[in-house]
């Protein structure tokens, strides 16, 4: 898989290039994690091996702090007893490299919406799962 074809896996569509094609290959072997990780100051948000080799091999460690950040927000505390179990967090990059980044409850009803100005993110939308404070893959579910 290479060049401009479009591409939906597990919940993961993009168009691909060849760094793209090779990280979605690489991440659809992530199926289940025995390691946690976390960012300080977030200590008690974690995620898994598979949302570890995305930030390692994406650049995407802010991802990561951004979606961490975002659990003390009033938009997610305001609906927490349902979001606690399941946040579904989509990642949007447009041609001129502005993304969105929205959060989901997974029931299609998007809780908050954030724009970024500029991002290198190698793939054009990835989705992935927040439950119990845990960010996972959606192969990793």
């Amino acid at each position: 898989m290479s060049g401009a074809q479009e591409k939906k896996l597990k919940g993961m569509k993009m168009k691909l290039s060849d760094k793209a094609s090779n990280l979605l290959l690489e991440l659809r072997n992530f199926t289940g994690s025995e390691t946690l990780f976390y960012i300080p100051p977030f200590k008690t948000f974690n995620y898994t091996e598979g949302v570890r080799y995305l930030a390692q091999e994406a650049g995407a460690y802010w991802l990561i702090q951004l979606i961490a950040g975002f659990q003390k927000d009033k938009r997610l505390k305001a609906k927490w007893e349902i979001l606690l179990d399941f946040q579904l967090w989509k990642l949007t990059v447009n041609e001129d490299k502005t993304a969105v980044l929205c959060c989901e409850d997974g029931n299609y009803n998007v809780i908050l919406s954030h724009k970024i100005e500029y991002t290198n993110f190698p793939l054009s939308e990835i989705e992935l799962f927040c439950e119990n404070q845990v960010l996972l893959l959606p192969t990793e579910h």
